[in-house]
């Protein structure tokens, strides 16, 4: 058994899975080219990847979580080499920074659908570990 992806929900699963495969240089559609509501993408490696479905009842979670509201269900931790130059790209690619930052060294930006997702750089999980 292996894990081979996390799905994303999202209103239209061709838009969010442009956008990471924007994202994520060198990644590309493994499986869906040909669906409208289901794409697999992948990084360059083959390791683990990304599903996006297409769900018209979507609902984008609150971030940071509220009571009675759509909570988060999940995130996406990317490392980055430069968190202001990657930041700066993931805005550029349709991303929005959060309203709510929880830490310093680290950027919540939400995607086109509204899932939270987090840039951080190395040094930052080795920190982060620390503590």
């Amino acid at each position: 058994m292996r894990l081979t992806a996390a799905t994303l929900d999202a209103p239209n699963a061709r838009e969010l899975a442009a956008f990471y495969l924007r994202l994520l240089p060198g990644w590309r559609v493994w499986r869906g080219e040909d669906w409208q509501d289901w794409v697999h993408i992948r990084p360059p490696d083959g390791g683990t990847g990304l599903s996006f479905q297409t769900e018209p009842a979507y609902r984008p979670p609150v971030w940071p979580s509220a009571p009675d509201r759509q909570q988060m269900m999940i995130h996406l931790d990317i490392e980055v080499d430069d968190l202001e130059r990657e930041t700066a790209r993931a805005v550029a690619e349709g991303a929005r920074l959060a309203t709510f930052q929880p830490q310093a060294d680290v950027r919540v930006l939400l995607d086109p659908a509204g899932h939270p997702f987090c840039l951080y750089t190395e040094a930052t999980e080795a920190t982060d570990a620390a503590q």
